[in-house]
This record gives C-alpha cells, sequence and structure tokens, in this order.
C-alpha cells in the first residue's frame, strides 16, 4: 500500500528516519533550495530517490497545505508491545509507555505523538479499531515525529496486563473524577503507563478498571476539562520531569 506525505518537516522526518520505503518526491515548481527542502534534496540524492519537478496545481490535488513538498511512501509498520519494551531495557531505562483509548482527532494523535517522542516515551499503544491510525494527516499533524516513535495497535485491556505482569509498570489512568489523585502527590519513577481517554467519553469503564491509579491535573480556571491532547501532554511533562529527578 503506497501514500503521500505531505509538508516539509513531515518528508525530511519520513526521510531520516527510514522506516518506510520511499518510492519517489514531489518538489513544486518554483521552490527555492533552503532549509528543510535542501535537507531533503540532500538525503534524496544519497538514498536515490527519484525527485520530481511537478507544478503546484497538480499537487494540490493531494493536499491543499502541501508546502511545496510530497513523498510518496509505504504504509507506516506498527511494532509490537515486545518491541516497545525492548526499546526501554535497550536504553536502560524503566518503561514509559503512553497508551490512547479511542482517540480519534488526528490532530490529537499527531500532539500526543510529538510530546512523547520529545519527552521520551520508549512507545505509544493504539486500540485495532474506533480510533485513528497513523495516517498522513496524523504525520503532519505530528510534524513527523510518529517515524521516529514505536506504535503498536492492540486491546488496550491486553497491553494493560502484560505491562502489568511482564514489565512490573504502574499504569495511571488519566482522568478528573473523586478516585483520581492529583499528579503532582504521584512518584514516577518506575515503570510507568499513562492512559489518556477519548475526546468526548474519557476513559472506557473495563479500561478504567484496569488502571492502577487514576490521576488528574490541576485545575485553577473555570474551564472544567482540558483537550484529550493537552491534558496528556502536561501528564506526559509531569511524569517526564519526575522520572529525571535527581534523589
Amino acid at each position: 500500500m503506497k501514500e503521500w506525505i505531505t509538508g516539509r518537516n513531515p518528508v525530511y522526518e519520513v526521510l531520516r528516519a527510514g522506516r518506510r520505503d520511499m518510492f519517489r518526491i514531489w518538489m513544486a515548481e518554483g521552490n527555492q533550495d533552503q532549509g528543510h527542502i535542501r535537507d531533503i534534496l540532500k538525503l534524496a540524492r544519497q538514498k536515490r530517490i527519484t525527485i520530481e519537478s511537478v507544478p503546484r496545481s497538480r499537487m494540490d490535488e493531494i493536499h491543499p497545505n502541501h508546502q511545496g513538498t510530497a513523498a510518496q511512501v509505504s504504509a507506516y509498520q506498527y511494532a509490537s508491545l515486545q518491541e516497545i519494551l525492548s526499546q526501554a531495557r535497550i536504553r536502560a531505562e524503566a518503561p514509559f509507555i503512553l497508551l490512547l483509548d479511542l482517540i480519534q482527532d488526528p490532530q490529537n494523535l499527531g500532539t500526543l505523538l510529538r510530546s512523547a517522542e520529545g519527552l521520551g516515551v520508549h512507545g505509544v499503544v493504539i486500540p485495532t479499531s474506533r480510533a485513528v491510525a497513523v495516517t498522513p494527516a496524523v504525520v503532519n499533524a505530528s510534524s513527523g515525529a510518529s517515524e521516529h516513535m514505536l506504535i503498536t495497535q492492540m486491546n488496550l485491556s491486553q497491553a494493560i496486563d502484560t505491562l502489568k505482569t511482564n514489565s512490573n509498570t504502574w499504569v495511571y489512568g488519566l482522568e478528573y473524577s473523586e478516585q483520581a489523585m492529583p499528579i503532582e502527590q504521584m512518584d514516577f519513577r518506575g515503570g510507568i503507563g499513562l492512559v489518556v481517554g477519548s475526546e468526548g467519553s474519557g476513559l472506557r469503564r473495563l479500561v478504567r478498571d484496569k488502571c492502577d491509579q487514576l490521576v488528574n491535573l490541576p485545575r485553577l480556571g473555570k474551564i472544567d476539562s482540558l483537550n484529550a491532547a493537552v491534558a496528556g501532554s502536561i501528564a506526559l511533562y509531569v511524569m517526564h520531569t519526575a522520572r529525571t529527578k535527581k534523589g
């Protein structure tokens, strides 16, 4: 299966990661050879990938916000949960896993992947159905961070069971509820998994019941809750900070 990735950063990161087959690159006529355009051209030539100069009108048919750059690539290759746990062992770190319960908006998934990649998460678990997969829209929303992230598709309940049984990982569900504890009071220095619920209904009951502890973020303003991607990104930062604190 082939698909088109558009945008300078996403195309550059797909090239840099080297995890997909790349069949050809389109550059809009009149593109200036600077910034990531120069980097893309250099990498493409090194990898002997065909570069074609095409009219912008033709590229508009792929995506309206292509930034003059598009790459035809193979489909995203998912990892396994064991590969994600192996990544933690390779880094000699306790597991740091993000689990997403039915996130359906590509922008939200992209934002969470970008945050996860930047904060040292070893891998991300997404469901096999009823949730957005790693599509070109998600790659674009993540600014290409998806290409450097190990992502597995599997049943979330089974993933949580595996993390608890095989990797001594404590699983936290992010939720605003009476049972949730303030996230700043938690100790995140061991193996941890963070579960972020869907945009509308939050955590499903079965997934919530599988969590070892529910946590919430401070709410100091008048808004009841934060966007799933924003809340998840903040929680990841809090966990990262606690994991890397010395002493």
